[in-house]
């Protein structure tokens, strides 16, 4: 830690062993220079290390010559005068080597004699050899390395990574027994959503047809398809390099012959009366995308639709003890807006727990429901009628902004 604020650690010894004690830990390259040698209570001197535990295994594999050293912490570590003056490459490979120790990583002789020693500057940029990457990437255990940046703000979402290290971007990453590869450079892979791809893979969807108008890399549709049993499924995508990817995963799970691609705008999609359950996997809002949803849903049957967006939310109160609790006749604005959709879901007959499902997210589903409902009574000149399932929270996007998912069935409603 940075001086002034907060502990290191530190061998401890008597003074007159301190600068023997120095010599090994510099052999050992465990000496941490940043910091200077100092006295502590009793009269002995502390030298900090740049690691504990590492210290630690150290005093075990030695025999020291002289009395036995301990390992402690000391408080607001004072900063060496060597340390501000000290040449860049070895600032370079001080800093290398606390990162790897924080990393759980051990430094090495091979690592030592990798680390650049000279480089290029222009300006405020410096020019580096490869080899600095080489050795970040084997403390890593890896052999490729590349950069992430922000994501770009385009309708694609695509990701800003260089590849810093190797020549092929293309990855693979395993997730719930599904491989998934594809292109690191030109496509975005979230694992904030493992908990809905989990749902998607428990659901019972044996003899289903499944219209996904926003497939990517196939994210959900690949749960449907080799975890959830679905028959059949229409994977609908615009990006280039997401569709490339799509057909490759579909070839590595082996569900091919059960899935057909449907390249471009989802919104111009020719298909009609086909699906038993729609995924609309679209943030922050796949409103756009809910007339094709419904033009595609089995119009003699109907069927689910899995609608994802963004809703935010009021910050929650935090709980208060029992003694502090409101008494239950108070008419508190916010106890009342909860108590009505309380009330609401329980009338409707819905199983969504009151205490999990904010009201925001419940008004949301709501007109949702209403907005889907009008379009399908439109689209087949017949009433339809729609039923909340359940609404799933997935992960909160920014302060009081979640992402949520609403399983949404639609029915017609049988002439009277």
């Amino acid at each position: 830690m940075a001086a002034g604020g907060g502990t290191i650690p530190a061998l401890v010894t008597e003074p007159r062993f301190a600068q023997h004690l120095r010599q090994r830990l510099e052999e050992a390259q465990l000496l941490d220079t940043r910091y200077r040698l100092q006295k502590v209570l009793g009269g002995s001197v502390a030298l900090p290390v740049l690691e504990g535990k590492a210290a630690e295994q150290w005093l075990q594999d030695k025999e020291l010559q002289g009395p036995p050293c301990r390992l402690l912490c000391i408080q607001d570590p004072v900063p060496s005068k060597a340390a501000s003056v000290q040449p860049p490459a070895q600032k370079l490979r001080c800093e290398l080597r606390r990162l790897l120790l924080e990393l759980g990583e051990s430094w090495s002789e091979e690592l030592e004699c990798d680390v650049p020693r000279t480089w290029q500057q222009h300006g405020d940029l410096i020019l580096l050899s490869p080899v600095l990457w080489e050795t970040v990437a084997s403390a890593l255990g890896a052999q490729r390395l590349a950069k992430r940046g922000r994501v770009l703000p385009d309708k694609m979402r695509s990701p800003s990574v260089t590849l810093l290290l190797g020549h092929n971007s293309w990855v693979e990453h395993v997730d719930n027994g599904i491989r998934y590869t594809f292109d690191v450079t030109k496509c975005m892979f979230s694992p904030g959503n493992i908990t809905e791809k989990l749902r998607v893979a428990s659901m019972q969807c044996s003899g289903e047809v499944l219209v996904d108008l926003y497939a990517g890399i196939g994210y959900f549709t690949l749960p449907y398809l080799v975890h959830a049993a679905a028959a059949f499924a229409h994977a609908c995508e615009w990006n280039p390099h997401a569709l490339e990817a799509l057909r490759r995963n579909l070839a590595l799970n082996g569900v091919q012959d059960r899935c057909q691609i449907h390249a471009g705008d989802s919104r111009q999609l020719q298909l009609r009366d086909v699906a038993d359950r729609v995924n609309l996997g679209l943030i922050p809002s796949s409103e756009e995308g809910w007339p094709v949803a419904c033009r595609v849903l089995k119009k003699g049957t109907g069927g689910v639709l899995h609608i994802h967006h963004n809703v935010e939310a009021r910050p929650v109160p935090p709980v208060l003890k029992d003694e502090q609790r409101l008494p239950k006749e108070s008419n508190s604005e916010q106890e009342d807006e909860e108590h009505r959709a309380s009330e609401e879901m329980e009338s409707s007959g819905q199983e969504v727990l009151a205490a999990r499902v904010r009201p925001e997210w419940w008004s949301w589903a709501e007109a949702a429901a209403a907005r889907i409902r009008g379009l399908l009574t439109e689209l087949h000149s017949q009433p339809w009628q729609t039923s909340i399932l359940h609404i799933e929270a997935v992960k909160s996007y920014a302060p009081h902004v979640h992402h949520i998912v609403l399983d949404l069935e639609c029915r017609p409603m049988p002439p009277t």
